[in-house]
């Protein structure tokens, strides 16, 4: 294992994770483990291509040396980024699952061994795993879902400072398309707006583009930018997210184009109240479904309709596209009695959808969880957004 000039962190960060995996393995009762998501191969070699649609493998063993198994165009992405400096590629003509039989033969590392594998993994598909695992008879299969997952959840300072500078970047995203609303302009040049100026502050691209809605548009679930002109007596909606080497942080704003009634300013209230409570709420020790609740109980006294149709919150950090959150691993949400650790970190979304039947009041913060409450990333103010 030795440094690379492109390495996020230093080789003692890696050298914890790997480090920390090997433990659970052990634990696990497992000889060897493949891992494939592109998440936790990022966390454990700092490895990163929009080519995850192919194959791609870490292979740890318990105690010898890793090794990944890519796509030969990839392996430039072994070699570039990371520490890893043994390698099996496969060509465009050749065979993913053959090349990992024929390398874990080559390191002995399948007769009697139990060998993990990410079952849950979005991008080694079903076809594959069934090839793999019907057909290698002298090695014992174990899914081991969530064995990487356990150590991404609490964020270490290294990862942390990466968050808050990808907090950085996607607040003045935002804070350039909440300038740029007005009466006659587009969902695509809001978009254009926040795109330009979160790039230039460092941003690179993130797992998912921001969301861009309007007027009746806003209560279409994760619907972004199509031109529809802003009118007066819209609701903007927008949804943002940093990101620096991976590492994600979100936020969510709102805006009115003319004077606000009643009834907007009651929903932006009541969120921003729920938003607080989370925010004063959050520590270690507290339960995942005891987190949602304190969202929960804030936005069911709404007396404009609407409801929190979601989660109260999802873990965010490392992501790739479809998704730039970490739900899969943590999400605020009833029924879940799993405790909240310092050091976690979460995109709070206690927002009101389909107040009055048709608005939406989104308004959030990706915090850490601290001894004493939640702290933010960004710093952007939370009230709504007015534009006369």
């Amino acid at each position: 294992m030795r440094q690379r000039d492109d390495m996020l962190f230093p080789m003692e960060e890696y050298e914890r994770r790997l480090r920390e995996l090997r433990e659970r393995m052990e634990a696990w009762n497992l000889d060897v483990v493949i891992i494939t998501d592109p998440e936790n191969l990022f966390y454990l070699t700092d490895y990163q291509t929009t080519g995850y649609s192919y194959f791609q493998g870490l292979i740890v063993p318990l105690e010898d040396e890793p090794y990944m198994v890519t796509r030969l165009l990839e392996e430039t992405n072994v070699v570039a980024r990371t520490w890893v400096e043994k390698t099996r590629p496969f060509s465009d003509t050749g065979d993913a699952i053959e090349t990992l039989w024929h390398s874990l033969r080559e390191f002995g590392l399948i007769r009697k061994n139990r060998i993990g594998y990410e079952r849950n993994s979005y991008f080694f598909p079903a076809y594959q795993q069934d090839r793999m695992t019907a057909s290698w008879h002298d090695a014992e299969f174990v899914d081991c879902f969530g064995i990487v997952e356990r150590g991404r959840i609490t964020k270490s300072e290294h990862e942390l400072d990466v968050m808050r500078r990808a907090a950085e970047a996607g607040a003045a995203g935002m804070q350039a398309g909440l300038a740029a609303v007005a009466e006659g302009v587009s969902e695509n040049e809001l978009a254009a707006e926040i795109c330009a100026a979160m790039f230039r502050a460092g941003s690179e691209y993130p797992a998912v583009l921001p969301y861009v809605t309007s007027g009746p548009r806003t209560m279409i679930g994760h619907a972004t930018w199509e031109g529809r002109v802003v009118e007066p007596g819209d609701t903007v909606f927008l949804e943002v997210a940093g990101c620096i080497r991976r590492y994600h942080s979100a936020m969510m704003r709102t805006a009115f184009v003319g004077e606000p009634p009643p009834e907007v300013l009651g929903a932006e209230k009541l969120v921003l109240d729920a938003l607080d409570a989370m925010i004063d709420g959050l520590r270690p020790g507290i339960t995942v479904s005891d987190a949602d609740k304190l969202a929960r109980d804030i936005l069911d006294q709404s007396t404009v309709g609407g409801s929190l149709v979601t989660r109260a919150g999802y873990a965010i950090g490392i992501a790739f596209a479809p998704s730039w959150d970490e739900g899969y691993i943590m999400s605020l949400k009833p029924g879940d009695r799993r405790v909240l650790d310092e050091n976690m970190t979460f995109h709070l979304i206690p927002w009101l959808f389909g107040y009055e039947g048709n608005r939406v009041m989104g308004i959030s913060e990706t915090v850490r969880i601290t001894a004493d409450g939640a702290e933010p990333l960004a710093e952007l103010p939370r009230g709504l957004v007015v534009r006369t």
